[in-house]
């Protein structure tokens, strides 16, 4: 709710009290002439006041005198006013209640999560993906329309919508950014990605950053502005496209792979974190690679090491080579 809308709940209130004090106070002043009458003080005041606005209406404190009566009439009149606008005033506070959360600006525990700048059909097929996957997804979108077609499309459970506006970073941080594995900025062209990219990491430098492109050609500019991955589209439909072409074999193969599972068990090709307990840390690859083959009927086909925070990955690498706590296998 906006400090104005508090401010005039408040000054109805200040108003409501004065009237109220005035009328009891001259209810009371009538009632007090007359030596039939049941209301001596401010506490039988207050007591019929309460029990009028309550519709109780116990009876045994009311006014006898024609002007107490009057008054009282106006009290009794009032109170449906008064009910109209505690009435109003809880539905309005449950609709923005309900209008905030739907924003997203009561914020979001997700962590490790992923953060989706920007909403689109694009968007829509990667998340749909992430998902699946068992991925914990937050949206930033600017689009007012498109809330309530995320919220139709997804549970809460997996997916957080923000609306927002993308260079807003206070309200970035209900979206979690900080706890996020990976921000996908999805905006629409390069151009807007590349200053989007550069404007975000002053403060959130230490964050994965993936973008994907419409000019191969960018990828090195956007490297070199922080991104962790740039991916060209146009470069994977074309090594797809040919491949189908002169493998057509291979190329179904690569989008079987590619493709996601509904469940764990279903994956074609997963890395997997090399923990500091895990019994392969030490091992030389060659070995890994019979053990895995022999114990879970697993090919290990590559390494990801850590170098300088960042990943190298090694297909099929030298036989030698250890495998260490915090690579991944690719398998």
């Amino acid at each position: 709710m906006k400090r104005s809308q508090y401010y005039r709940i408040l000054l109805s209130l200040l108003i409501l009290f004065v009237v109220y004090a005035i009328l009891i106070s001259l209810i009371v002043y009538f009632e007090s002439h007359d030596p039939t009458a049941n209301m001596h003080g401010w506490q039988d005041g207050l007591w019929y006041l309460l029990a009028t606005l309550t519709t109780v209406g116990y009876g045994d404190t009311i006014p006898v005198t024609y002007w107490g009566r009057m008054l009282g009439f106006l009290i009794l009149l009032s109170s449906f006013g008064v009910y109209g606008f505690i009435i109003g005033q809880i539905a309005n506070f449950m609709s923005t209640l309900k209008e905030t959360r739907e924003m997203g600006l009561l914020g979001t525990s997700f962590s490790n999560h992923i953060v989706v700048i920007g909403w689109n059909d694009y968007a829509r097929s990667v998340i749909d993906y992430l998902v699946a996957a068992g991925r914990q997804v937050a949206i930033v979108t600017k689009d007012r329309s498109s809330i309530d077609i995320i919220h139709e499309s997804y549970s809460t459970n997996n997916v957080f919508t923000l609306y927002s506006d993308y260079n807003n970073h206070d309200l970035l941080e209900k979206a979690n950014i900080k706890e996020s594995s990976i921000v996908f900025v999805n905006l629409n062209d390069d151009t807007e990605k590349l200053v989007y990219i550069i404007n975000i990491r002053k403060h959130y430098e230490n964050l994965n950053y993936v973008v994907t492109l419409e000019n191969g050609n960018l990828k090195g500019t956007f490297q070199n502005a922080g991104v962790t991955y740039a991916i060209s589209k146009n470069e994977i439909s074309s090594k797809l496209l040919a491949s189908y072409i002169f493998e057509p074999d291979v190329a179904r193969f690569s989008e079987e792979i590619l493709a996601f599972a509904h469940e764990d068990h279903a994956y074609d090709m997963k890395q997997l974190l090399v923990r500091p307990d895990n019994p392969y840390v030490g091992m030389f690859y060659e070995k890994a690679f019979f053990d895995l083959k022999k114990e879970s009927n697993v090919v290990l086909i590559g390494i990801v090491k850590n170098e300088n925070g960042k990943h190298r990955l090694f297909k099929n690498p030298e036989e030698t080579m250890k495998i260490e706590s915090g690579d991944y296998l690719i398998c």
